[in-house]
């Protein structure tokens, strides 16, 4: 048997500085993407933020400061795609990492699906992420940047309902490791996260569960963490930020879901 013996630069770094770092989050104004973007400004990243809502993108600009820029987009459309992407660039000098965050959440039995918003929940969630990636990826190649999608726990534990979202996240953990074959000879890494259940008392006082029975599901479901309680924004962020660092890693799916999906129940 032959072994090859590989030379290696000790003072070679696998970690990326996170001063000065460029990042774009998408669902940037509210819950885990803003949660992320207040995580990485206060590393020293410089963040561009969109979401279809200006007052949670501006709000969150204005409470960062000039590390934070904000745009009013829809990841489904072409053109909001391309404001997003200049506006990131200037404001960061180029783009090192992007952040997939923006999803629609869709739940509904088999048999009474509505196809329009399933579709929706597919344009939303996959197109408009993929669309994105290939829309940024001559700043990420410049840049040896990265790409990082969300995955679901609903991947790997089943919840009656979900089957419309747990198809998109599915469909984007597929393609995470696809991309990163595709890509990494060009440079550019592609992750994925896959987060728990995630509650703050922050994210409630903000009004971001106007939802009350979206909420109420949630704090049912802390006990079936093996950890005993849902996760914080900041908590998934501390993931985000080892993917957007992490040199040698790509085509990794990273799970921070305090043990939700290992089935177990402390209940």
């Amino acid at each position: 048997m032959t072994l090859t013996t590989y030379e290696t630069d000790e003072s070679r770094t696998t970690m990326r500085d996170l001063e000065g770092m460029s990042v774009v989050i998408t669902g940037g104004g509210t819950g885990i993407g803003a949660g992320t973007a207040r995580h990485l400004v206060a590393g020293g990243a410089r963040v561009t933020v969109c979401g279809r809502r200006e007052d949670r993108v501006r709000a969150l600009a204005d409470e960062l400061g000039e590390r934070c820029a904000w745009v009013v987009a829809d990841v489904t459309v072409a053109s909001d795609r391309t404001r997003i992407i200049e506006t990131a660039a200037a404001h960061g000098d180029g783009i090192e990492v992007l952040v997939n965050a923006a999803a629609n959440m869709y739940r509904g039995d088999i048999d009474a699906l509505d196809e329009a918003r399933l579709l929706e929940t597919f344009h939303s969630n996959v197109v408009g992420a993929m669309m994105l990636t290939g829309e940024a990826l001559p700043y990420l190649v410049a840049s040896r940047g990265c790409v990082i999608f969300f995955g679901s726990v609903h991947i790997k534990r089943a919840f009656p309902g979900a089957s419309p979202y747990a198809a998109t996240k599915g469909a984007l953990e597929a393609a995470t490791g696809v991309l990163a074959a595709e890509l990494g000879p060009k440079g550019v890494r592609v992750s994925c996260i896959r987060p728990g259940g995630v509650f703050s008392e922050l994210n409630q006082r903000a009004g971001l569960f106007d939802d009350t029975a979206a909420k109420e599901r949630l704090e049912a479901l802390g006990p079936a963490h093996a950890l005993g309680r849902p996760g914080t924004p900041e908590e998934i962020a501390e993931g985000i930020e080892y993917l957007a660092r992490a040199e040698w890693t790509t085509g990794s799916v990273l799970v921070v879901d305090g043990g939700l999906g290992l089935g177990t129940t402390n209940a």
